[in-house]
């Protein structure tokens, strides 16, 4: 964390155009496939491939950076292979593998089946999002969360004739929740070691916030969950729902992702070769490499997008949006009261680390790019370490889980052969979240007047 913290803190020239890259991949990833949409196009935003719409971005990022061309290329190299890039591409791969493996040994049909046994027609959007929101709060990642529940709600969605790109998006929200919250997640280490407070205390702050658009959310699902079909749940076949079984009980004692993970796929190629006389090792082997073939797309882009993001940070793109908040927030202070002070400080904050995130498509990368200058602001206005600690996570999760571009969502699509637009637009908690919190801003609240808390 120090290392990454030192390499995403140094000092840049500010400068709005180092944003043009950002800007280039949106137009084009964005605009065709909107464009294509209206004209009726079906599947439109598969069209433009996202790596594809990248590329151009990445040759006007690197035209222009004013270091020479190899050491510009080092620099976005160096942003490929940042250590974040390349943990979200290892659980892509993973949890590739895992899906492909348990789908073709049945896992995931009979996972399918306990659900629908357990789950009665008008609480099966809740309940996904309760299971994503308690397994995303153990584990400490919406990634490692949606890779284990994904695949399983989009074949209930399926079994029970509901709206997929809804599941899709419940799935993100329960995972986004748990991310934000969980006293484990990076985002929570990040933000509270950069502002200077206790987890609990920050989780004490974040939890008020984020319940009651927990609980708008669950029912906004309850009246949304209506099956068009309920299928007569079969008799459920344990062994192969042991696998999926196994990955949550270990999720949920904290285990790391990638040992999770690889256990499933290996429980889910022992069940297929025992149970199944027709799976072989050579089934097994090609399931594994199909399933690695599946997150080519999303694999590529996030590769892509790390690489812009370093290269629009060394060139002050990221140091210039810091600038601007902090320039609004001076001008802001020296016209008002101090009560509208910590308001414009805690909306600074909340803005900052959501301007940034758009820029990295990272939440942890991006409170950490924001963090010293999120405390300076919180010192100056009183603001609590353990409110800017929140506001930083919060934000920071509600933009990430909203980005079309973002991990999450890429994964999210990937999986049920969806845009991460139509994704996105369904991630009804982070919406509600986000009003929760700007709501917060403008509710006096005791803790503010507790600087030192």
């Amino acid at each position: 964390m120090s290392n990454t913290t030192q390499s995403h803190n140094s000092i840049n020239t500010p400068s709005a155009l180092a944003l043009l890259p950002l800007g280039v991949f949106l137009a084009l990833f964005i605009g065709v496939g909107s464009y294509l949409t209206m004209q009726g196009v079906d599947f439109a935003f598969y069209q433009l491939p996202a790596p594809v719409a990248a590329l151009p971005a990445v040759i006007v990022a690197l035209l222009l950076s004013k270091e020479k061309l190899n050491k510009a290329i080092e620099q976005f190299l160096r942003g490929v292979g940042h250590s974040d890039i390349i943990a979200m591409c290892m659980i892509y791969l993973l949890a590739g593998a895992f899906a492909s493996v348990a789908k073709a040994t049945g896992g995931v049909d009979a996972t399918v089946n306990l659900g629908l046994s357990m789950l009665p027609a008008s609480m099966i959007l809740p309940g996904i999002f309760v299971i994503s929101a308690f397994i995303a709060t153990a584990m400490g990642t919406s990634m490692g969360t949606i890779a284990a529940v994904a695949p399983v709600a989009l074949g209930i969605a399926q079994a029970a004739g509901m709206d997929v790109a809804l599941t899709a998006g419940v799935v993100l929200s329960g995972a986004m929740f748990g991310d934000n919250l969980s006293i484990i997640s990076d985002t929570t280490i990040a933000s509270t070691r950069s502002q200077g407070c206790q987890m609990k205390d920050k989780f004490r702050e974040n939890i008020r916030i984020a319940l009651p658009a927990a609980i708008i959310a669950v029912v906004l699902f309850m009246f949304s969950s209506t099956a068009t079909e309920v299928p007569a749940a079969t008799e459920v076949e344990w062994l192969k729902v042991l696998p999926y079984i196994t990955i949550l009980v270990l999720a949920v004692s904290g285990m790391n992702v990638f040992v999770v993970l690889s256990i499933g796929i290996l429980l889910a190629g022992g069940v297929g070769l025992f149970a199944t006389p027709e799976y072989s090792l050579s089934s097994y082997g090609k399931d594994i490499y199909a399933g690695f073939g599946n997150m080519q797309e999303i694999f590529l882009l996030s590769m892509l997008i790390g690489g812009i993001s370093e290269l629009m940070r060394q060139q002050g793109g990221l140091a210039y949006l810091t600038q601007l908040i902090s320039r609004i927030i001076r001008v802001f202070s020296k016209a008002h009261t101090q009560g509208q002070n910590l308001r414009a400080s805690e909306l600074g904050i909340a803005g900052l680390v959501s301007l940034t995130n758009c820029c990295t498509a990272n939440n942890t990368v991006a409170i950490i790019v924001s963090g010293g200058v999120a405390k300076e602001l919180a010192v100056e206005n009183g603001v609590t370490p353990r409110r800017s600690a929140s506001l930083l996570d919060i934000f920071s999760c509600v933009i990430q889980g909203v980005l079309p571009y973002g991990a999450q969502a890429l994964l999210l699509g990937s999986v049920f052969g969806l845009s991460p637009l139509e994704v996105v637009s369904h991630s009804y908690y982070c919406f509600f979240l986000a009003i929760a919190a700007i709501v917060a801003v403008f509710v006096k609240h005791p803790s503010r007047q507790l600087v030192n808390a």
